[in-house]
């Protein structure tokens, strides 16, 4: 990867994408220091303090730490990803917009345009949302219509904006803008996340002197993290080749194809929205009980909230940990259904002329395709739950509680790939061009 990002600092066009994109990073993180105006920052940090979840980690960590410091950018780029995800689940049920998605580039273009309406609608009920019920807690420096309306328009305006930078990374940068975002933002709250584990669990043992302990510490945190990393690359690289052979044609005096290809399946087909939905539906309770001041002791919501799971004090509370898994489990394959369709693909082949060796063409490839799909979609749901469950068990049983989890990682391994693989195709289509001129 390091060797990548060498060789393309030496190609001005692709130099000046990144250095675009590094500027564009910079801008965002200025951003996200700027408070919004009409909130009491102070109060609103102590009361993420006092209130933590892991779905205000989650949500503090996908804004770059902008949420709990109500900046100007607090919102970030979440209500567009929700609003991609939401246009990509209508597209199943409104044949219209599914009449755009095959368009090609025409309609990719009106889809994005319907998705940027959309995030602005989000914003707006988010904003209003977080306005009111910050105003009636007394986070506010005045509870009143102007006040509150600033604060609307400031956050909307910010979510806004960071959707403009994501494209215009994509269009003037290097990988998907929005992406680029996303990783920047949870990246950020790393270093504070290394601080707090070093305090908890080894500064302590510097101050006792037991260096061996302390040692020993870094080196299990620095084992977990590594291996954790390894995984998640393994996960998102990992895919089942399904071979696929097309019949020989004759085109005037001459046959013509028979050339052998493969469909790859992708293990983690879902990437993180299983986590994501199930997370959301995990926690949003929680997080409506929070904001609105009523009572979180009760068994129920303790033991939907993440950080009363693997305790081993209170295991009767991991009863949730078992319905967040089969919710993982459930949503892989919603969302793999909606975004692979086993007919279409078995019709174009044949129209093609492919077929699946040892398969008959029809029927018998959809069901084929269908066997396997399910058998690699539950690896990857498993994959997922395995990435997941490790910050829960150390948070459970250790204490260590860090905004950084499975879901983080693999956002980050998955942009970090794609980026890298951008850049290395925009080399060689570089390099073909160089040589044509020659």
């Amino acid at each position: 990867m390091l060797k990548t990002l060498r060789d393309a600092f030496r190609i001005e066009d692709i130099r000046k994408r990144l250095i675009f994109t590094l500027w564009m990073l910079v801008v965002i993180r200025v951003g996200s220091q700027i408070p919004t105006p009409g909130v009491n920052s102070s109060l609103i940090q102590s009361f993420f303090e006092q209130n933590s979840s892991e779905l205000f980690n989650f949500f503090d960590a996908f804004t770059g730490g902008s949420f709990a410091k109500m900046s100007v950018l607090a919102l970030s780029i979440t209500p567009y990803i929700t609003a991609s995800i939401i246009i990509q689940l209508l597209t199943i049920a409104i044949p219209k917009l599914e009449e755009m998605q095959k368009e090609g580039a025409e309609g990719r273009k009106k889809l994005i345009a319907i998705t940027r309406y959309v995030n602005i609608i989000l914003s707006l009920i988010e904003s209003v949302a977080m306005a009111i019920a910050f105003g009636r807690q007394g986070y506010l420096t005045n509870y009143d219509f102007v006040t509150c309306a600033i604060i609307v328009v400031t956050l909307t305006a910010g979510s806004a904006f960071l959707m403009w930078v994501g494209e215009q990374i994509t269009e003037s940068g290097v990988g998907n803008g929005i992406s680029i975002v996303l990783m920047i933002n949870i990246l950020s709250r790393m270093p504070s996340d290394f601080v707090t584990l070093y305090e908890k669990f080894i500064q302590p043992k510097f101050e006792s002197k037991t260096y061996a302990s302390a040692g020993l510490a870094i080196l299990v945190i620095a084992a977990v993290i590594i291996v954790t990393i390894v995984f998640v690359v393994l996960l998102q690289d990992a895919e089942r080749r399904i071979t696929v052979q097309y019949s020989k044609k004759l085109q005037g005096r001459r046959m013509v194809g028979g050339q052998s290809t493969y469909i790859p399946l992708k293990v983690n087909t879902g990437g993180v929205i299983p986590i994501i939905f199930a997370q959301s539906i995990m926690e949003f309770p929680v997080l409506i009980a929070t904001f609105m001041g009523k009572g979180t002791d009760s068994y129920i919501m303790k033991m939907l909230s993440s950080n009363n799971w693997i305790n081993p004090k209170h295991m009767e509370y991991s009863v949730g940990l078992v319905i967040y898994m089969l919710l993982v489990v459930f949503f892989a394959y919603f969302y793999t259904s909606i975004t692979f369709n086993p007919m279409e693909i078995a019709d174009n082949m044949k129209k093609s002329g492919g077929f699946i060796p040892g398969i008959r063409p029809g029927k018998p490839t959809v069901d084929y395709l269908n066997r396997i799909l399910n058998y690699v979609i539950f690896m990857g749901a498993v994959g997922l739950i395995i990435v997941q469950l490790i910050p829960y068990f150390f948070n459970g049983v250790f204490g260590a509680s860090v905004s950084f989890g499975g879901t983080s990682i693999i956002i980050i391994v998955g942009v970090v790939l794609e980026t890298v693989k951008q850049i290395e195709s925009q080399m060689l289509v570089r390099n073909y061009r160089g040589f044509l001129n020659d």
